[in-house]
């Protein structure tokens, strides 16, 4: 049996009543997990736990070095969230977080300081007053440190980020790289914390480029990364 928090990435219907989720998991990594009859009007475990970024606490028939799916018995809220399910914003940063987060965490990898990585930035998201436009960047650029492709810091020579590198260089590389502003607006979120990421005032085109050339690193560091399908929405409701 396993019991932990869980951070629930992607859930599709199967059958009539059931669901099959990939939770990233404190104790265990990223599972796949069953849950039965919760599209009904009286199940214990309500099919709204299941939105993606939800994080819940779960109680499960766990089998160590088992490669299937994994049946829930009991799922439970970890964090009620006050604002997510109700500021479509904030709904469409949360469900780009949980994209690109499916597509680069795989099963097999435990990993807590990413999963409290990663809860931090929903609570900040859920809770902060500040504007949050910027927040899906500055979670990119520090996701980064988790998965083993963060650049050192940018200094006065190196001012040019190398997407394929991961390094920032003097001159403008002859590969995929970001632009002096664009590099400029990267250093920016790696040195500061989430609460002050709004203190960088981009444009909406600027934000866009951005957003594209971080997924850009992304593709070229994370193996089987593939496109994302939320930038454009993200990008059209954050204006």
């Amino acid at each position: 049996m396993l019991q932990c928090n869980g951070i629930v990435l992607r859930t599709i219907k199967y059958g009539e009543t059931s669901v099959i989720s990939d939770i990233f998991t404190e104790e265990k990594g990223l599972l796949t997990f069953i849950g039965g009859s919760v599209r009904t009007a009286r199940a214990r475990m309500p099919f709204n736990l299941f939105q993606a970024m939800t994080v819940v606490d779960l109680v499960a028939y766990y089998k160590e070095n088992h490669q299937g799916m994994h049946r829930l018995k009991e799922l439970r809220a970890a964090e009620i969230y006050q604002s997510i399910p109700f500021d479509v914003r904030r709904g469409a940063v949360a469900l780009f977080m949980a994209e690109v987060c499916r597509k680069c965490i795989h099963e097999g990898e435990t990993n807590p300081e990413l999963f409290a990585f990663i809860r931090e930035y929903l609570l900040t998201l859920d809770r902060t007053s500040e504007p949050i436009a910027n927040l899906h960047l500055h979670f990119l650029v520090h996701l980064g440190t988790h998965l083993g492709f963060q650049p050192e810091d940018r200094t006065e020579n190196n001012t040019f980020l190398d997407l394929k590198e991961g390094a920032y260089v003097p001159q403008k590389p002859p590969g995929p790289h970001l632009d002096l502003e664009e590099s400029r607006q990267f250093a920016f979120f790696q040195e500061i914390d989430v609460s002050a990421c709004h203190q960088l005032k981009l444009s909406q085109k600027e934000r866009k480029d951005l957003l594209l050339g971080l997924l850009r690193f992304y593709q070229l560091h994370v193996p089987g990364f593939e496109g994302v399908n939320t930038p454009e929405v993200l990008n059209m409701v954050l204006g």
